[in-house]
């Protein structure tokens, strides 16, 4: 059973497109006061499963408004923006963060999309960004965030406490419609490689629909397919390894290509400027994939320790996503425990760059690998407790 996408656009008058993957139907006025939108992913009968072999077992439905919108389409012709005015969304996590310090390097007006949350975000706005109150599961907050904004580099995820849908489908759709409303004239949109290939992962399969509504949405946009961030190795085998504390792996085949997050906001930037990028679909990768073994003995050899691991074995991640898919309050874990489906193939999350390279105009030895990265962080850590140990010995007392 195929997937049909129908987007309504609401105000008085109407037009309609239809696309192969889509049907989509959008109504504009000349006049009007209020702009809103539904977003279904639904089952559809009438078109044939070789078309788009996926399946969808759930109705998502997203409906935002809008007030002051007197226009469904492009706002244009109105008050020019600046090219180098930004909204970045998911500014406070592990790639956005780099994605604000690149921007704000390079001489950009970073804006960022912030949840209200109980510890403020003031390293951005000591960075010397402007940092605005909203949130994706909250659609009204959205477009008030887009005013006077060129380009928006869309890099949020939901919280792990959170249903995958709430932000990764619905508020992902409303953002693109607002954005598409109000003229946005750049979007960049970061997704997963390979998630055009598991379905059977709600995070990747979303990540897939949310591309195809951006490619059919008409805005200016690039998709960028990432494998895996070095900065995630830290907190899951540096710090235990040297805190002497339980590593937790799998015994997994499956290969990850990390990439610095560095690296990946200097490659956007590049590809931003470059206007023989727009409407493509890229994969940034490592240099080199990685299993989880390998990544583990890297870090030990670095340390100069042995570290402590336990291996969950994959069948387990399976049998636990089962158990909580029966019951309503445990469906989000089951959702996250998807992954250990990839898990179980011998999949690679990498993919050849130097064509990449060759269109960005980079050289594949400013890449930085993951030993590089890591031999980086073994020996500033390793020197500060040495200095703390140091430290610690000295006994004098002075009155």
């Amino acid at each position: 059973m195929a997937l049909r996408f129908p987007t309504q656009l609401v105000t008085r008058g109407a037009v309609h497109h239809n696309h192969d993957h889509a049907k989509t139907t959008t109504t504009t006025a000349a006049t009007g006061s209020s702009l809103s939108w539904r977003r279904t992913l639904i089952p559809d009968p009438l078109v044939s499963s070789t078309a788009l072999p996926r399946k969808c077992h759930v109705q998502w439905t997203v409906k935002c408004s809008a007030s002051g919108t007197s226009q469904a389409m492009n706002l244009a012709p109105g008050t020019p923006v600046r090219p180098t005015s930004i909204l970045v969304v998911g500014a406070t996590g592990t790639l956005g963060r780099q994605i604000v310090r690149r921007a704000l390097d390079e001489g950009y007006d970073v804006r960022c999309l912030v949840r209200p949350r109980p510890a403020p975000a003031d390293f951005l706005r000591d960075w010397g960004a402007t940092v605005v109150n909203a949130d994706l599961s909250k659609l009204e907050t959205i477009p008030a965030t887009l005013v006077g904004i060129h380009t928006v580099i869309d890099c949020a995820t939901g919280r792990p406490e959170e249903p995958i849908k709430t932000v990764d489908w619905e508020g992902k759709v409303a953002l693109i419609q607002c954005a598409k409303a109000m003229g946005i004239q750049k979007y960049i949109f970061y997704s997963i490689h390979n998630c055009d290939k598991h379905p059977e992962v709600p995070l990747m399969e979303i990540k897939y629909c949310t591309e195809k509504f951006l490619q059919d949405s008409g805005l200016n946009h690039i998709i960028i397919r990432l494998c895996g961030f070095m900065q995630g190795l830290i907190g899951q085998y540096a710090v235990p390894i040297l805190e002497e504390k339980s590593v937790w792996g799998t015994d997994a085949p499956t290969r990850i290509a990390y990439m610095d997050t560095q690296d990946i906001a200097r490659l956007t930037f590049i590809g931003l400027r470059n206007e023989n990028i727009n409407g493509k679909l890229l994969t940034f990768a490592g240099p080199r994939a990685w299993t989880t073994q390998e990544v583990i003995t890297l870090c030990e050899r670095l340390a100069g320790q042995d570290a402590n691991v336990t291996t969950v074995p994959v069948y387990i991640l399976r049998l636990t996503r089962q158990l909580t898919r029966f019951f309503e309050w445990t469906n989000d874990v089951a959702d996250r425990l998807a992954f250990s489906e990839v898990l179980t193939s011998d999949t690679v999350f990498s993919v050849p760059m130097a064509e990449t390279y060759n269109l960005l105009g980079v050289d594949s030895k400013d890449i930085v690998t993951l030993e590089m990265y890591l031999q980086d962080y073994f020996t500033n850590i390793l020197k500060k407790l040495k200095d703390l140990k140091a430290q610690s010995k000295q006994t004098d007392i002075y009155f």
